[in-house]
């Protein structure tokens, strides 16, 4: 009696163990693999402290309608269709300690096959990466209220869109014109800087000095000295003189009515599909002596002396960003904007973004660079911009298929050298969010003006020319 039951106890135990076993593979196999949200290592048990990384590709195909009188390697080009790079990222950062934050960001923008053409380093392809970001950031007190941050860094004071998060934006593309000197005296809207950044209770500030790079340094030659200002050239001084690069200073504050926005780095979103509901008004400027010069006349009448610009630019703006039915997963952006730009007497610059073109047979262009799908985007005078896209329902695409986001941005342009000529562009587009910002298909169809010079030197405003982009974003 005593042997079988041990036998039978013996028989339970085996089959109790087999069962577990049984069980413990049924529920690995009915597991449902839980999807990770970021390529993040924690380097400590609870997470605090860790590094991540992500990577964004902005793959563009696009239809342009040219300038008067554009060429693409010296054959005329009324229309160009191109494929591109639009930006091309990898994004290193992490909070180390509970108070050391450091931020990376690497990577290449505007890259087709015209990339390079015109510039210095014309006939090498393969020096377009370059490192954005590159900071070390101290959180002085417990929560957000105070981060002192130094290095190469987006932190800016004009505009949230001076700073923009591009992997989040709504729109094809950010208003450019708010990266003030993007490639000029900056790397690509980054400048070395020493900055402190935080949240106090509703007010979101960033206040920053940096030392401007030289504009003869950016890869293309700097326009000449003439009658309108340009950024001063050290390249073309003698020992001694001039003013030299003076420091640049800058503060942007927004005050935030409902949610604050995210402060892990300086970046600023560009909307939050309906994830937040966020409102504020921000006030930003941006300060920098002797930035610009120009030739002025003397007391003979003849343009001989040199002058020197302050630089100041002044922002006052609205962003909202908020869930209209969290039901339907429908979603509210709109953005205001109004700014006063002031580089000095008559200060213009054209730029076309990853310009399809390489060059004008035109005599009568504002400047050199107005060909292919550029138009005077910087310039002393006032700007107003604005846009609006809402989230659409759900149930329009079906559960599973992503959501739909139409918008519509504006961007009117009153500068002193255009001669009174106003300027207006507008882009019209649709999103398919097809896993938010993570996998989205964007169409966009852009409207601008062009400008000519007549014989008696007075600015005229030409034909209106249109562009279409089809662009496919994945962000890790």
């Amino acid at each position: 009696m005593k042997n079988s039951l041990i036998i039978t106890w013996l028989l339970f135990v085996i089959m109790s163990s087999k069962a577990q076993q049984i069980d413990s593979i049924a529920r690995t196999i009915n597991k449902t693999p839980t999807e990770k949200s970021a390529l993040k290592f924690n380097l400590n048990a609870d997470g605090s402290h860790y590094f991540q990384a992500t990577f964004l590709n902005q793959v563009w195909l696009r239809y342009n309608q040219s300038n008067e009188g554009t060429t693409v390697f010296s054959k005329p080009a009324p229309e160009t269709f191109d494929i591109g790079l639009r930006r091309t990222r990898i994004q290193l950062f992490g909070q180390i300690t509970d108070r050391t934050f450091i931020y990376f960001q690497f990577g290449m923008n505007n890259y087709n096959n015209t990339a390079g053409y015109n510039t210095s380093s014309s006939g090498n392809r393969k020096i377009a990466a370059f490192f954005h970001d590159a900071i070390c950031e101290y959180k002085v007190t417990k929560g957000n209220q105070l981060k002192l941050g130094a290095g190469l860094t987006v932190l800016n004071g004009l505009s949230r869109f001076s700073q923009p998060s591009v992997g989040t934006i709504m729109t094809m593309d950010v208003p450019v014109f708010l990266q003030y000197s993007v490639d000029q005296i900056d790397q690509f809207d980054r400048r070395l800087a020493v900055y402190a950044r935080g949240l106090l209770g509703k007010l979101d500030y960033r206040i920053y000095v940096s030392d401007p790079f030289p504009v003869n340094s950016n890869g293309s030659a700097p326009p000449a000295l003439g009658k309108n200002a340009n950024f001063v050239n050290p390249a073309a001084l003698s020992n001694g003189e001039g003013p030299g690069i003076s420091k640049q200073f800058g503060g942007y504050f927004a005050y935030n009515f409902f949610d604050t926005e995210p402060h892990t780095t300086p970046y600023m979103t560009g909307t939050y599909l309906g994830t937040k509901k966020v409102w504020n008004i921000g006030l930003g400027g941006v300060y920098q002596k002797n930035a610009t010069w120009n030739l002025t006349a003397n007391d003979l009448g003849v343009y001989s002396d040199t002058s020197y610009n302050n630089m100041l630019h002044l922002g006052i703006e609205s962003f909202i960003d908020i869930p209209v039915c969290k039901e339907k997963g429908t979603a509210l952006n709109a953005f205001v904007g109004y700014y006063l730009t002031d580089y000095g007497h008559n200060y213009l610059r054209y730029n076309g973004i990853m310009n399809p073109a390489t060059g004008s047979t035109s005599g009568n262009m504002v400047q050199p660079s107005a060909y292919g799908n550029a138009f005077p985007m910087f310039g002393s005078g006032q700007v107003a911009y604005a846009q609006f896209g809402y989230l659409l329902p759900k149930k329009v695409l079906g559960e599973g298929h992503g959501q739909l986001m139409p918008y519509a941005s504006a961007q009117f342009g009153n500068f002193n050298a255009l001669q009174s000529q106003s300027m207006l562009i507008y882009n019209l587009g649709l999103n398919w969010l097809i896993k938010g910002h993570q996998s989205k298909l964007s169409l966009d169809y852009q409207n601008r003006p062009t400008y000519f010079v007549d014989p008696s030197n007075t600015v005229k405003q030409g034909s209106r020319k249109s562009c279409v982009v089809l662009q496919y974003q994945i962000y890790i």
